[in-house]
């Protein structure tokens, strides 16, 4: 036969004719590739869909084209002005507050996020409400309402409730927020005032907790960064705070990013993993054609005719898998949205992503191209004699000729991966981890089959049985020790990281956690606000601090303006912070280097920082930090090094000042309040008519939401890892599937010589429990270091596994995958002795 057109025409017909609708004998190939591409479809998809989102819609969800934030004051006229040149501005302030419904026997008392917003609001997008009206800012005595306070209020169009020293009628339910996303993480469910609203209500005072916010909305042609850049050289130390469209909800961005490396890696993974079971899926099929094969080499086809007969088979297969998964990826990324509710920062509209799917295909083809390569060479490799005698075994392959087919494959695995990661090093580092882990596994399996065949030759015959199949000629061992190892190592991820992230929930109730906060305490009335909490609950335990917002500028010879990205760890840099003074150490830090100042220092502005900012920035006793407050710029020395004891829901501040580097700036106090369970409700009635522009905040009802928001992160966590420990699954199938040629021989033999059904599947038993003992220990070391590097390193959680729960699990794991063994075994004991002994 010559290689020439004619012969693709002569395969295909050849091909055709084993090949059916059921797929019979290349269903695993098919099943791994589907699950493969599947999963890296339907992330990809899901990842591009929301930035695509986000970035369609940044001006609405800024609000702007450019925002500028700044806390605890409003722009000065020089700085409105700079904003009016950029182009339309729209001003709007947010702070917490306390709505109160009800009646006076019986109030109701609501935190909410109160935002006060101009005539321009909004700038982009629509405010709705419900029944469809669009409407801007409401009447100096109205506010819009979010659903959520509605229903905690049982209040609806018309009812009126108290803001601050000032009642407000409900003039409609909030249906779009256009600016919602942008506005990041509150308290409370929104209520929208006019500017004139936020005035009656009395709340805004020199020192109160407010942020105010400008939006502009850019002339044609003109850049949002070079806005910026501009605004920040003409007030470069007042503190503002800018986003731009393309950026308009960086934490969003931050989590989408993260999140969509993860679920990638893990997608990759799993067709890698996939991949091998691809591999013994073909040797499998391959092997039980192992006559025909050999009847077309005995009618003279070349090892080339072979070999294309098989790829068409195979590529139809392939061809077919992939597309289901692709199918499959793109109908389940609206499922997955549904599903994953809050976690999600937008919910993305449906639409076909080409390029993940492009990818996931071209990774699909890649992966069934390397691992297919053996044994579709050793099919056109082996004489027909050998196929007549032996059982097919992909090892004999030449490696020459498999060698060039599995690196141009692998080299275009690693430079498609590389090509489209956001962090090609971060992607670099996990396939050469993969490579490690496979490398190690078929090392280990290698070491067992030698350890195997130098063991003494043991008396029980099952126990020897057991012990030969692990080494006798034409053993599966190699791939049963890869199998089994992914397998158990990705039991041990999956528990590590789901109790890890658990233990990360549990730690949201700290140890010891007030049962209310309250912001804006008048600093000249801190007594009179005890008296009142102590005269409805004596043992209440009321802890209070000085509350200031402000923002690093630099820190020892370094500008942040001048950084190009933030320092891992030193997340205190980005955006304003928390700050306050204290003549005392605060309860719950330990000094771990430099000293305290004196009682009533009064020298140089002196600053104590926690000690993990530090070693983020390289910090040393003495150096600088620079600071704006109130728009202008201080500078305090580096006093001492604190270890703050987070395990405490108190006031942990990063930076704490001696009392002469900021007691003189316009601020209140932020309060801490421990009660007997149960007292919540009446010590905040108690301090609504006193003081209306206090916020208190019940902690229960904040540690809720923030615990069911990482509950929903781990749960799509564990599924997304559940998808890896599928494709181990598929590859321990696979090695079952590829041995099962050999087990029937050994199981007619044994059969024929008088064994029994249960002594053949108590040998069996008794090999896979040797291979689960010898890879428990090195499973459960890869997959700790697997686990430890996405906690830690990747979601930036303590590392917190419960190691009884892993345990547990790869107990669960050796007993499953022996399950699976032995199920896969109990197919054979069926076969006819001498029906098997003809075709064998």
């Amino acid at each position: 036969m010559s290689d020439s057109g004619n012969d693709w025409r002569t395969a295909w017909r050849l091909a055709r004719r084993e090949i059916d609708l059921k797929f019979r004998g290349l269903r695993l190939l098919l099943a791994c590739l589907f699950l493969g591409v599947g999963a890296l479809a339907a992330i990809g998809s899901l990842t591009q869909a929301i930035d695509r989102e986000l970035a369609t819609r940044g001006a609405v969800i800024l609000g702007g084209d450019v925002e500028f934030a700044i806390s605890q004051r409003g722009a000065d006229p020089a700085e409105r002005a700079a904003m009016a040149a950029i182009g339309i501005v729209s001003e709007t302030a947010r702070m917490q507050a306390t709505a109160v419904g009800g009646n006076e026997a019986k109030p109701l008392i609501v935190p909410v996020e109160l935002k006060s917003v101009d005539a321009a609001y909004p700038l982009y997008g629509q405010l709705t409400l419900q029944g469809g009206r669009v409407v801007r800012a409401p009447g100096a005595d109205m506010v819009w309402i979010a659903p959520a306070l509605a229903d905690r209020l049982g209040a609806k169009a018309g009812d009126t409730f108290k803001l601050g020293s000032a009642r407000f009628t409900v003039g409609g339910i909030i249906t779009d927020e256009p600016d919602r996303l942008g506005e990041g993480f509150t308290l409370g469910p929104v209520a929208i005032v006019s500017q004139a609203g936020m005035t009656r209500a009395g709340l805004i005072q020199p020192g109160s907790m407010y942020e105010s916010k400008y939006r502009v909305k850019m002339r044609n042609g003109a850049r949002a960064a070079d806005a910026v850049s501009g605004f920040k050289a003409k007030f470069p130390v007042a503190g503002w705070e800018a986003k731009t469209r393309d950026r308009a909800a960086p934490g969003a961005a931050r989590f989408v990013e993260r999140m969509g490396q993860f679920l990638m890696l893990v997608a990759l993974s799993a067709l890698v993993i996939a991949g091998i079971g691809v591999g013994n899926g073909v040797s499998s099929y391959l092997a039980a054609r192992r006559g025909g094969i050999a009847a077309l080499k005995v009618l003279g086809a070349t090892s080339g005719m072979i070999a294309r007969v098989y790829v068409l088979q195979i590529g139809v297969v392939a061809a077919v898998g992939i597309l289901a998964g692709l199918v499959v990826g793109v109908g389940a990324v609206p499922l997955i949205v549904a599903l994953a509710g809050d976690v999600l920062p937008v919910a993305p509209s449906f639409s076909i992503e080409w390029l993940p799917l492009l990818l996931a295909a071209a990774y699909g083809m890649l992966i069934a191209l390397a691992f297919t390569a053996p044994p579709l060479v050793a099919a056109g490799s082996v004489p027909a004699a050998g196929l007549l005698r032996g059982v097919f075994d992909e090892r004999r392959a030449p490696l020459r000729r498999t060698l060039p087919w599995m690196t141009g494959a692998g080299a275009a695995i690693v430079a498609l991966a590389l090509g489209s990661a956001e962090q090609p090093w971060l992607t670099a580092g996990f396939l050469a981890a993969m490579a490690g882990v496979l490398l190690m596994l078929a090392g280990f399996g290698w070491v067992v089959r030698r350890g195997a065949a130098a063991v003494p030759r043991a008396r029980r015959p099952l126990l020897r049985l057991a012990i030969a199949a692990l080494h006798r000629p034409g053993a599966r061992t190699g791939a049963l020790v890869v199998a089994l190892g992914l397998g158990l190592t990705l039991f041990v991820l999956l528990a590590a990281i789901r109790t890890s992230i658990d233990a990360n929930i549990a730690q949201t109730v700290p140890k010891r956690a007030p049962a209310l906060f309250a912001l804006d305490v008048p600093r000249d009335r801190e007594a009179e606000f005890r008296r009142i909490v102590t005269a409805i609950e004596p043992r209440a335990g009321i802890a209070t601090v000085p509350a200031l917002r402000g923002t690093i500028t630099g820190y020892g010879t370094t500008r942040v303006a001048d950084l190009k990205t933030i320092p891992d760890g030193a997340w205190a840099l980005r955006g304003e912070r928390g700050l306050t003074y204290a003549a005392t150490l605060p309860e719950g830090s330990i000094l771990t280097a430099g000293r305290w100042w004196p009682a009533h220092y009064a020298g140089p502005p002196l600053v104590s920082v926690d000690e993990r900012l530090a070693q983020a920035l390289a910090l040393k006793i003495g150096d600088p930090i620079h600071y704006s407050l109130l728009g202008v710029e201080r500078s305090a020395r580096i006093a001492s090094f604190r270890r703050i004891n987070w395990d405490t829901l108190g006031f942990n501040y990063v930076m704490v000042f001696s009392p002469n580097a900021i007691a003189d700036a316009p601020h209140n106090l932020a309060a801490t309040i421990d009660l007997p369970a149960g007292r919540e409700s009446a010590v905040m009635r108690a301090l609504l008519t006193p003081f209306p522009s206090v916020s208190v905040i019940e902690v229960g009802a904040v540690l809720t939401q923030v615990r069911d928001l990482v509950t929903q992160m781990a749960a799509a966590i564990t599924a997304a890892t559940s998808v890896a420990v599928l494709a181990g699954i598929a590859v321990l199938v696979g090695a079952i599937a590829a041995a099962r040629e050999v087990r029937t021989y050994d199981s007619v033999i044994l059969r024929t010589l008088g064994a029994t059904r249960a002594q053949v599947l108590a040998s069996q038993a008794i090999e896979y429990a040797f291979l689960g003992a010898a890879l428990a220990l090195l499973a459960l070391l890869l997959g700790l270091g697997g686990a430890w590097y996405v906690v830690v390193e990747l979601f930036e959680f303590d590392w917190l596994p419960d190691y009884s729960a892993v345990a547990a699990t790869l107990v669960a794991g050796v007993a499953s995958v022996m399950a699976l063994g032995l199920a896969g075994a109990w197919p054979i004991l069926g076969v006819r002795p001498a029906q098997a002994l003809r075709e064998l």
